[in-house]
C-alpha cells in the first residue's frame, strides 16, 4: 500500500538528492513549496516533473548573492481582476519596495472564493499565525469609510491546486529572479487542464504591469 504522507527527514533526504547536495535549495523548497496536509505533514517526497523547471531555475539561483531580508508581517498588495475562461479571478500581488515579491490567485466568489468591492484595487497582505502556530496570509483594505477590512485565511478560500502554483511562482520572485525571467518561466509551464492554462495568463497578466518600458528593471538588486 502506497504511503500517504512523509516524516521531515524522509523528505528532507529525498530532496536533497534531488538537488544535488545543495542543502539551501533542498529546505528552500520544502520549506515554501513542499505540499502539506492542513496539519503540516509531507505529501511529497520531493518536487515532481511538474514543477521540475521551477525548481532547476530556484536552484540557478544560489549562484547569486544569498537574499537576506525577513518577509515583513505586512506587505503592501495590488489587486489584479481576470478572467479564467468565463470565470472572474482575483489576484493579490505582494510588493516589497514597489516590486512584485509574492502572488495569490483565486476564484471571485462568496463560497468558493473571494468578493471584493470593485473600488478595491490596492491593500496589505498581512502573515498571521494561527492559535497552532501554522502561518496564514490574511488581506487586508480599507473601505470607503476609511475603516479597516480583513478576509483571513486566503489559502483557504482558493482551490488548492492553483494556490499551490502560485507559491511556486511566488518563490522565485522571493529569490530575486527577474520579472521578464519569471514571465518566460511562467509562460513555458505545460498543463492538461484547459482552466490552468488560462489561469496561467491571467498570472502573466497581472506580472507584466511590473516591467518597465516592456522589460525588466535592472536596478532591483541595488534597492533591496
Amino acid at each position: 500500500m502506497e504511503k500517504n504522507t512523509y516524516t521531515t527527514e524522509e523528505v528532507f533526504e529525498a530532496t536533497l538528492r534531488f538537488f544535488e547536495g545543495d542543502e539551501m535549495v533542498a529546505k528552500a523548497w520544502m520549506e515554501n513549496y513542499a505540499p502539506r496536509t492542513e496539519s503540516g505533514e509531507f505529501l511529497a517526497l520531493a518536487p515532481t516533473q511538474l514543477d521540475w523547471r521551477v525548481a532547476k531555475d530556484l536552484a540557478s539561483l544560489t549562484l547569486q548573492p544569498k537574499i537576506t531580508e525577513i518577509r515583513p508581517k505586512s506587505l503592501e498588495c495590488d489587486v489584479v481582476r481576470f478572467q479564467n475562461n468565463k470565470e472572474k479571478w482575483v489576484a493579490f500581488v505582494g510588493l516589497l519596495n514597489g516590486y512584485p515579491y509574492e502572488i495569490f490567485t483565486g476564484l471571485q466568489d462568496d463560497e468558493e472564493g473571494i468578493v471584493l468591492p470593485k473600488s478595491v484595487t490596492t491593500g496589505h497582505i498581512v502573515k498571521n499565525l494561527d492559535e497552532n502556530g501554522v502561518k496564514r496570509y490574511d488581506f487586508q483594505f480599507q473601505n470607503k469609510r476609511g475603516y479597516k477590512t480583513t478576509v483571513e485565511g486566503l489559502s483557504e478560500k482558493f482551490n488548492k491546486e492553483y494556490w499551490n502554483y502560485a507559491k511556486l511562482i511566488s518563490g522565485v520572485l522571493r529569490y530575486r529572479m527577474p520579472v521578464s525571467q519569471v514571465l518566460k518561466l511562467v509562460d513555458s509551464l505545460q498543463f492538461d487542464n484547459d482552466n490552468i492554462n488560462t489561469w496561467k495568463v491571467g498570472v502573466e497578466r497581472a506580472l507584466k504591469k511590473y516591467l518597465k518600458d516592456g522589460s525588466d528593471t535592472t536596478e532591483w538588486a541595488d534597492e533591496i
